[in-house]
C-alpha cells in the first residue's frame, strides 16, 4: 500500500510525532510511506527521520530558507477550513488552508491518515474520493471543546475510519456521535523495544516524565514523595519534561520542593532525548495526571522494566496497567494514595523486582510490529472494500456536505445575531 500521513509539525517533539514516526518506520518495511508535515521550522527534525520514510512539508517557517513563507500575505489571514475549535487554530491561516487543500487534492496514496482533529476536518472536507480516509484521535473526544465536537460530529461522517488510542474513547465515539458507515477502532500507540538494558530494580530512584503542565499534577507527586523521603531519605525523584506551561509549573514546583525541604531528594531534570537511558536509571515510574489520552510514558517506562504507579484517570492507564501485577492504579489527586503505592514498592525489594519483570512482559503488546499489523488489517479491509464502499461513501459525502452547509449557515446567523445584540445593548 501507499500510505500518506498528515502531521501538524514533524520537526518538533511530542507524543503524536513520536508515535507517528514509530508507526511509519514499522510500516515502511512493507509499504511505501510518506509523512507530510504542515509546518517546518527547523532544518532537521528533533526526532530522527524514520528509515525508509519520505518526509516533506507544506509551509516553511525557517527565516533563513529561500522558501520562507512567514511573509506570505495569506499567512496573516485566519484559517477558514481548519476549525477554530482545534487548539492549534491560531497557528493556521488562509495559507495553510490552501496548501493543505492542494496537497489533499493531489495526494497519490491508497490510504491517507491525518493525526489531529483540525487536520481530520481538512481530510473530510477537501479530499477527493479515491484514497481510504482515516482520522486518528490522539487525544480524547471528551477533552475537546463543544465547538470542536460539533465540527467532528458533522465532518467525520465522510471518513472511512476513525482510530482512537483507547477502547474507552472508541466507545465515546460510537455512542455519542452518529457516524453510520464509519469504522471506529481502538489501536494503542506503539513503543519500540529500548536500546538500553532493563532498569535495575535495586536502584533507589523514582522517575516521572512528560509535559510540565497543570494537568500532570506533579505537585501531587512531589507532595507524595515527601512522605517517601521522610521514611527513606536515600530515595530520589527525578522529573523530566518541559511544555507550554513549563516556566510557571517549574517555578511552582521549585518553590514546593524548597518549602518541603526536598532539595536533596527531588530534581527537575528538564528535557531528555532520548528518554530511555533516564528511565533505566530508575526502578519505579510515577504518573499523577488528572487526564491521559493514552499514557505513552507509562508504556515507555514499562518497556524499560519499571513498574508504574499511576492515577486511575481517564482514559489510558487502566488499559495499560494491571493493578498489583505490573504497577499500581490509585485515585486521582490523592496524595496519600500515591505515597502509599510508592512506599509499597520502595519497601519491598522482591515485589519491586517481580512487578518490573511483569511490566517488561506486558509491554511487549505495544511493540511497533504488532501495532502496525493492527493498522494494516483495518486499512487493507477498507482498501479491499473498493467500489461498493466508495458508492456508499459518495452518498454519505453528499448528504453530510449538504447538512454541513446548512449547519454552517445557521451557526453564522447566530454569530452575527449575537454581534448585533451586543452592539445595541
Amino acid at each position: 500500500m501507499r500510505i500518506s500521513f498528515l502531521l501538524h509539525n514533524a520537526y518538533h517533539i511530542g507524543g503524536t510525532i513520536r508515535t507517528t514516526f514509530t508507526l511509519a518506520q514499522a510500516l515502511a518495511e512493507r509499504h511505501e510511506v510518506e509523512i507530510v508535515s504542515v509546518f517546518r521550522h527547523r532544518n532537521e527534525p528533533i526526532l530522527s527521520i524514520p528509515a525508509g520514510v519520505t518526509l516533506r512539508h507544506l509551509v516553511d517557517l525557517r527565516k533563513d530558507s529561500p522558501d520562507y513563507d512567514g511573509e506570505h500575505p495569506d499567512i496573516a489571514r485566519p484559517a477558514r477550513v481548519f476549525p477554530r475549535g482545534d487548539g492549534r487554530w491560531k497557528q493556521y491561516s488562509a495559507l495553510t488552508d490552501a496548501r493543505i487543500g492542494a496537497h489533499l487534492a493531489s495526494v497519490e496514496a491508497d490510504v491517507v491518515v491525518s493525526t489531529r482533529p483540525g487536520l481530520n476536518v481538512h481530510l473530510a472536507r477537501q479530499t477527493r474520493r479515491g484514497p481510504v480516509l482515516v482520522g486518528q484521535e490522539h487525544l480524547i473526544l471528551d477533552g475537546h471543546t463543544y465547538r470542536l465536537r460539533r465540527e467532528i460530529a458533522h465532518r467525520y461522517a465522510v471518513l472511512d475510519a476513525v482510530t482512537t488510542v483507547t477502547e474507552a474513547d472508541a466507545r465515546s465515539y460510537r455512542t455519542r456521535l452518529r457516524l453510520p458507515g464509519v469504522r471506529i477502532d481502538a489501536v494503542p500507540n506503539s513503543v519500540p523495544a529500548p536500546s538500553v538494558p532493563p532498569a535495575d530494580p535495586a536502584s533507589k530512584t523514582v522517575v516521572a516524565a512528560g509535559r510540565l503542565t497543570p494537568v500532570k499534577r506533579y505537585d501531587v507527586l512531589v507532595a507524595a514523595f515527601a512522605e517517601v523521603a521522610a521514611a527513606h531519605p536515600d530515595w530520589k525523584l527525578r522529573i523530566y519534561g518541559t511544555g507550554d506551561h513549563f516556566g510557571n509549573v517549574k517555578q511552582s514546583l521549585a518553590r514546593q520542593i524548597e518549602k518541603l525541604g526536598l532539595g536533596e531528594n527531588v530534581f527537575l531534570m528538564g528535557t531528555a532525548n532520548p528518554m530511555e537511558p533516564e528511565w533505566a536509571k530508575g526502578s519505579i515510574a510515577a504518573v499523577t495526571s488528572r487526564r491521559e489520552s493514552f499514557g505513552m510514558t507509562i508504556v515507555e517506562a514499562m518497556r524499560c522494566g519499571l513498574p508504574v504507579v499511576s492515577t486511575d484517570c481517564p482514559h489510558g492507564p487502566r488499559e495499560i496497567i494491571e493493578d498489583g501485577v505490573d504497577g499500581r492504579l490509585v485515585p486521582v489527586d490523592d496524595v496519600s494514595a500515591v505515597a502509599g503505592a510508592l512506599l509499597e514498592l520502595v519497601e519491598d525489594d522482591e515485589l519491586r523486582a517481580k512487578t518490573a519483570t511483569a511490566a517488561l512482559t506486558a509491554s511487549e503488546r505495544f511493540d511497533p510490529v504488532r501495532i502496525a499489523a493492527r493498522h494494516e488489517e483495518i486499512w487493507a479491509e477498507l482498501v479491499a472494500r473498493g467500489a461498493s464502499g466508495r458508492t456508499h461513501g459518495a452518498f454519505r459525502e453528499a448528504r453530510h456536505r449538504a447538512v454541513g452547509t446548512v449547519v454552517d449557515a445557521v451557526y453564522g446567523l447566530k454569530r452575527r445575531a449575537g454581534v448585533l445584540v451586543r452592539r445595541f445593548r
